[in-house]
C-alpha cells in the first residue's frame, strides 16, 4: 500500500501547473519515476507544520524547502544562540539574539522563493494547537520535550492529519510517522511525558540525518510515493553506522487513537 494523504487535503486535489523555473528547478527529482510532474504538483499543493526550529526543524524545513514543498509555516518562541549552532544549519553568529522562526522563514525564502514561508514566534500549547493544526497538511515534530510532542500528536489525530515524530540523542536517532486510522500512534509508544531533560546531548550530523527523513518521509506522504513509517520506528545509530526497525503496536486501550479505525 502506498503512501497517501486524506483526499480531502489541497495536496491531492489539482494544483496550477509548474512553471518553467520549478521544471528546471526540480528536474532531478522529477526524473524519480514514482514522482515526477504529477507528484511534484501535489507538493506544490501542500503546506507543512515544522513545529519547532531546532535542530531537527531546520534540517527537515530546510529539505522540504528544497523539495519545493508550497507553503511551510515555522513555528519556534526561541531565539538563537551559540551553542545552537552546531546543529542548527540554518542560523550564522550574525543572527544570535534574533528570532528562530523569523530568522529561519528568510533564509529559507532565500533559498527557494517559489515557497511560502512564515515564520510564528510562538509557544505551541493547548490554547493555538488546534489552529495551528487545521491550516495545513500535515505535522513534522522539531520538538525539545513530549509533552509538545504528544498534544500535537493528540491533535493530529483529532483533525486526521499526518504527524511525523523523531527525536535524537547524542548519535542515534529515532522516526516514526503517524497516519491516523493506519496504526499506532506515538501515545501508544509514550503513554505520558518521561521527565524532560535540561540539554541533550546531540551531534550535528544526527539531527541533520533525521531531519532529512522526516521531510522525506513528508514527501512521501504528500506525492503518494512509497511506504511511510507506520507501525514502526526507525532507530539510527551513527556510531555503529546500523539502522533498524522496531515494531510499534497499538495500544487498545490508547486514549489518543482507540477509538480510530484501522
Amino acid at each position: 500500500m502506498t503512501a497517501n494523504m486524506s483526499k480531502d487535503t489541497p495536496s491531492s486535489r489539482t494544483t496550477s501547473a509548474l512553471t518553467s523555473l520549478e521544471l528546471e528547478r526540480y528536474d532531478r527529482q522529477l526524473r524519480i519515476a514514482r514522482l515526477g510532474v504529477e507528484g511534484q504538483r501535489r507538493l506544490k499543493g501542500a503546506s507543512v507544520l515544522v513545529a519547532g526550529v531546532g535542530g531537527l526543524g531546520c534540517s527537515s524545513a530546510l529539505g522540504l524547502a528544497m523539495a519545493g514543498v508550497g507553503r511551510l509555516v515555522l513555528v519556534d518562541r526561541d531565539r538563537v544562540e551559540l551553542s545552537n549552532l552546531n546543529r542548527q544549519a540554518l542560523y550564522s553568529v550574525e543572527d544570535l539574539g534574533r528570532p528562530k522562526a523569523e530568522v529561519a522563514a528568510r533564509r529559507l525564502r532565500e533559498l527557494n522563493p517559489e515557497v511560502e514561508v512564515e515564520g510564528l514566534e510562538l509557544e505551541i500549547g493547548p490554547d493555538n494547537v488546534e489552529g495551528l493544526v487545521r491550516g495545513v497538511d500535515l505535522v513534522v515534530d522539531g520538538q525539545d520535550n513530549f509533552e509538545t510532542r504528544l498534544l500535537l500528536n493528540d491533535e493530529c489525530l483529532r483533525q486526521g492529519k499526518p504527524f511525523i515524530h523523531a527525536a535524537i540523542y547524542g548519535m542515534e536517532g529515532r522516526l516514526m510517522t503517524v497516519v491516523p486510522g493506519r496504526g499506532p500512534c506515538l501515545r501508544c509508544l509514550v503513554p505520558s511525558p518521561p521527565p524532560p531533560m535540561e540539554r541533550v546531548p546531540a551531534l550535528g550530523a544526527t539531527v541533520m540525518a533525521v531531519g532529512a527523513l522526516q521531510a522525506a518521509e513528508a514527501v512521501k506522504l504528500i506525492a503518494g510515493v512509497g511506504e511511510p513509517m507506520v507501525g514502526y520506528m526507525l532507530v539510527l545509530d551513527l556510531e555503529s553506522m546500523e539502522a533498524f526497525k522496531v515494531q510499534v503496536r497499538r495500544n487498545p486501550k490508547c486514549p489518543a487513537c482507540s477509538t480510530q479505525a484501522s
